[in-house]
């Protein structure tokens, strides 16, 4: 029998076609990189160790990444992919510290203890990524738990869930209820715009900033009845709104009047940069609505009743 065919104790065939099987979109991808220009290294001389580990995160439907070796090269399956965002495709390989700098002052912490061989578990925690262009605020329930071969911590074990949408829910709904309750006692419609200011001020990761402007009874003009995050008089919160000039360079409070909410899109063309609440980031967009009392057809009445706030989405 020729030697080649002679089965060699301990030998291990480490080709990736007999190993890395399946494994969805992420198993595609992984099969079809240089993993030589990687610390990582070709994928032929991948330890049995992360080969293990590789199979296991591909073969689960839940959202995985593992963090491998002394530079902490990102591998992850289907299920992790959509929390990439745009950071796919070249986060997968690239240093999981590296691809997660913007909540690292979060889970930093946590990276590190389990690097030394402790399990870390956080739920619901909350952290801003960058990962689609901008900064956007996130929920995360996830782990970090260690790898371990004969040489110690090879790498870490990543599993997680993304509450974002739950969370985000649950506190726009203690807002809601919030402002109904505190707004409902107002006797005047000043007290009513004040109240539901102050209320809607312990929300600025939800609404930036909002103004409430009050029309006059003939629908002249608007006057600037309360606000949160930007000062009366501003260059985005006038005082007054003459409603009978052509409003290009504030808010189109009298077309919100004629044909009701409108999307206004140019926020920084109209007031420059506009940076409020926790988001070091210009404004770019924000929504117009009337609010119109019964009784009221439009934004104002004979009685001066009826209001108009602006507030960011």
């Amino acid at each position: 029998m020729p030697v080649d065919l002679i089965e060699q104790p301990g030998r291990q065939d480490t080709r990736p076609e007999d190993w890395l099987v399946g494994g969805g979109e992420m198993g595609k991808l992984i099969r079809s990189m240089d993993w030589s220009k990687t610390p990582l290294g070709p994928i032929e001389s991948w330890p049995q160790s992360l080969r293990t580990t590789v199979s296991l995160c591909l073969a689960s439907n839940f959202p995985i990444s593992l963090a491998w070796g002394p530079k902490h090269v990102q591998i992850y399956n289907d299920g992790y992919w959509p929390i990439c965002g745009e950071k796919h495709p070249h986060s997968m390989g690239q240093d999981f510290s590296e691809c997660w700098a913007s909540p690292w002052p979060v889970i930093g912490e946590a990276f590190t203890r389990a690097l030394a061989g402790e399990t870390s578990f956080l739920e619901n925690q909350r952290m801003f990524l960058d990962r689609n262009g901008y900064l956007e605020e996130t929920f995360f329930t996830f782990s970090f738990s260690p790898i371990r071969d004969e040489t110690g911590v090879a790498g870490l074990f990543h599993p997680v869930t993304e509450t974002t949408a739950r969370m985000l829910s649950e506190r726009r709904t203690r807002a809601l209820r919030d402002l109904a309750a505190r707004a409902g006692k107002a006797q005047t419609m000043e007290e009513a715009c004040t109240l539901a200011a102050q209320t809607l001020s312990e929300y600025q990761l939800d609404l930036p900033f909002v103004l409430f402007y009050l029309f006059d009874a003939r629908g002249k003009e608007a006057r600037l009845i309360a606000s949160t995050a930007l000062p009366q008089g501003s260059v985005a919160s006038p005082a007054v709104v003459d409603l009978g000039v052509p409003q290009k360079s504030t808010w189109p409070l009298a077309e919100v009047a004629r044909s009701g909410a409108q999307h206004v899109d140019d926020v920084e063309t109209r007031f420059g940069h506009l940076s409020c609440g926790e988001y070091p980031e210009s404004q770019k967009e924000a929504l117009a609505l009337p609010i119109t009392p019964p009784g009221c057809e439009r934004p104002w009445s004979s009685r001066g009743r009826c209001q108009l706030p602006v507030s960011l989405e």
